[in-house]
């Protein structure tokens, strides 16, 4: 396992690649930074906040620890969100803010090498192109790679303070 350095993901002290938890959200797969992932629970009931926008679900007690809960589905408009057994909550620590990531399912851990990993087209999509670090490929399989720092810790998002630079 090589060791993240700095923010890009995709840059690593050895080069041999950066390794990051794929999971779908409709029909696409996506993939964030291993390293932000503090563990993938089942989801369960969360507790609604009046007035919270529609994509926070609400929030969880994690082991003592309120932390809100973010329906990526609802936030991506990718219809109506179905909560079955496949459905998980990834547990992230964003800058020492933990929060929950509601998602439909996560498949596995990917490792992607530098070159494996192409920049984001711009184009009009529910996806804001700013908080993507690029499209991973393997094969004919195609992640979708997230800056979950930069979309956590956005304005629209509302959740934590923006991240120093």
């Amino acid at each position: 396992m090589s060791t993240v350095t700095n923010s890009n993901a995709a840059e690593t002290r050895d080069g041999a690649g950066s390794e990051f938890l794929a999971f779908t959200l409709g029909s696409e797969e996506y993939g964030i930074d291993i390293l932000k992932v503090q563990e993938i629970r089942g989801y369960e009931a969360v507790t609604r906040i009046a007035n919270a926008p529609e994509f926070i679900k609400g929030v969880i007690n994690l082991r003592g620890i309120i932390i809100p809960v973010v329906d990526m589905r609802i936030k991506f408009k990718l219809g109506t969100p179905v909560y079955d057994q496949f459905t998980v909550v990834i547990i992230l620590n964003i800058s020492g803010r933990i929060m929950g990531m509601v998602v439909d399912s996560v498949s596995d851990v990917t490792t992607l090498s530098p070159d494996q990993i192409k920049p984001a087209p711009e184009m009009g999509t529910a996806f804001n192109t700013d908080y993507l670090t690029g499209l991973g490929t393997v094969d004919e399989r195609m992640l979708i790679l997230i800056d979950i720092d930069k979309l956590m810790s956005s304005g629209e998002m509302g959740l934590i303070d923006k991240l120093a630079a």
